[in-house]
């Protein structure tokens, strides 16, 4: 009886905090006072398929011992909650797929295993067929023949990247029992985007591979028994601050922003004054909803008296999104037009520079590092060319994370089999960028706004940096890279 009583408030509390996220998203108003906020979904997308999809979505990925954390989970779900639930576990190919049967007898949601174009509802749960790779877009389920190998198959990370772009706000991913590091880089992206991200606790878990992957990369908002996770995904819906839509709630917001960016200058040396108001809020109401805080004015008194706190939002408001050879079609751009043009115009055997602003974990300057081998292995031109690049963030720990170049297995989504073979060595944990691209980078703190830049450029990456920033600092920084 007690669990129907809180699904009712919680349907009604959930639907209610997350509907403004996604208007957000789509570029009306904020939740934060009704902030005018750009739009970051698909332009093209109509106001009925906004309003289809204004409910959270919840991908859970497992692996080995899933079956018995999905169970928990799953028994602990509200009759109705008013979220759709995606359930990606890694399946023998081989085997009729006879989960969906097994789950609907945990819930009295419609469990249904996923079919091609199958739109997503709330109040369901759909479960991937073996053998089958799944996305989605626009709020309907896609199925794919798989490309890699059975043993090679990252299903979980492929789902919940698909989820993030998709639903961005509305996103939330959940990794349970399993072995590798499937789902890590899925559960990135999510957090890029503002959902919500959470693991299995690794020692209620069967097997804390997955799990502990997760919680290592720090991409983690909530870590917890399997059975604590629905609630906990709850707790943040009902605390998801809304839009408060007055004159007087924009001054008290703005105000309150001053404040917690004052804390963030005073404890981090770092001033994001500049930065855009949308990624500031869009941040600062993730960080809200995860301590269960309705307005923002309650959490600069949260910061005030927890420090530990503005080192959080700080490391928050620095997450990139950033992986391997981002944008293929990018790279393949660089390797066969853009460097070929620069061997042509700089004389035979010319050391060349370049700088990657905002690199983060490393893996845009490690791309360009391979690439740029790759093309005088294609081209040929005259002379030993070289590159020399410098890579520059504003956080130190992931500076220190990028210099070690050790990524887990997972980037093989990324990274094609040749290039692991020919840059990469192979590690018990994933892989170890090689030390002939290593020695091509060097990794350093900057303050791109304060410190001085670097000279004598002949190609800046500046892509993970310049769409946080508001106008007012771009138009700063553009001359400076030309300096």
């Amino acid at each position: 009886m007690a669990k129907k009583t809180q699904s009712q408030d919680t349907k009604k509390n959930a639907t209610a905090a997350r509907k403004p996220a996604k208007r957000a998203a789509a570029g009306k108003t904020s939740k934060i006072a009704g902030t005018a906020r750009p739009a970051e979904s698909n332009p093209q997308a109509t106001a009925e398929a906004g309003e289809q999809r204004s409910f959270p979505i919840v991908g859970i990925g497992a692996s080995a011992g899933g079956f018995e954390a999905l169970e928990e989970f799953l028994r602990a779900v509200p009759d109705d909650s008013g979220m759709a639930y995606v359930v990606v576990q890694h399946l023998d190919p081989n085997h009729k797929g006879a989960l969906p049967e097994l789950l609907q007898r945990m819930t009295p949601m419609r469990v249904a295993q996923a079919t091609n174009r199958m739109k997503v509802e709330p109040g369901c749960l759909y479960v991937i067929p073996p053998n089958k790779d799944m996305v989605i877009r626009d709020g309907v389920l896609h199925l794919m023949a798989p490309e890699a190998p059975h043993g090679l198959r990252l299903p979980i990370d492929i789902f919940f990247r698909s989820l993030a772009a998709d639903q961005e706000q509305l996103a939330i991913g959940v990794i349970l029992s399993g072995m590798g590091s499937d789902g890590t880089l899925g559960l990135r992206a999510i957090k890029d985007n503002a959902g919500l991200t959470l693991a299995q606790k690794p020692d209620t878990a069967k097997f804390d591979g997955m799990p502990r992957s997760a919680i290592d990369s720090q991409v983690c908002d909530i870590v917890a028994p399997a059975g604590e996770l629905p609630g906990r995904i709850l707790s943040f819906l009902q605390h998801t601050p809304v839009a408060l839509g007055d004159t007087e709630a924009e001054v008290q917001a703005q105000s309150a922003l001053d404040k917690i960016l004052l804390l963030l200058r005073v404890q981090t040396g770092h001033d994001f004054s500049l930065y855009k108001k949308s990624t500031l809020y869009r941040r600062i109401e993730r960080r809200m909803g995860i301590h269960q805080l309705d307005r923002i004015s309650a959490y600069a008194r949260f910061l005030r008296d927890n420090p530990q706190e503005v080192d959080l939002l700080f490391k928050e408001l620095l997450i990139g999104v950033t992986n391997f050879f981002r944008d293929p079609e990018a790279w393949e751009a660089m390797r066969n037009q853009a460097l070929p043009a620069l061997f042509a115009a700089s004389p035979a055997g010319r050391s060349l520079r370049a700088w990657v602003t905002g690199c983060s974990t490393g893996e845009e300057a490690y791309s360009l590092a391979i690439v740029f081998k790759e093309a005088l292995e294609k081209q040929q031109p005259q002379g030993r060319f070289s590159l020399q690049i410098y890579a520059t963030d504003l956080d130190h720990t992931v500076i220190d994370k990028a210099r070690q170049g050790n990524y887990p297995s997972n980037i093989a989504a990324d990274v094609s089999s040749e290039r692991l073979a020919r840059f990469f060595v192979a590690t018990d944990h994933g892989y170890t960028v090689g030390k002939e691209i290593r020695e091509m980078v060097i990794f350093a703190p900057q303050n791109v706004i304060m410190d001085p830049p670097f000279t004598k450029l002949d190609i800046l990456s500046c892509r993970n940096l310049m769409i946080y920033l508001g106008p007012e600092l771009q138009k700063k920084l553009l001359p400076l890279f030309h300096y």
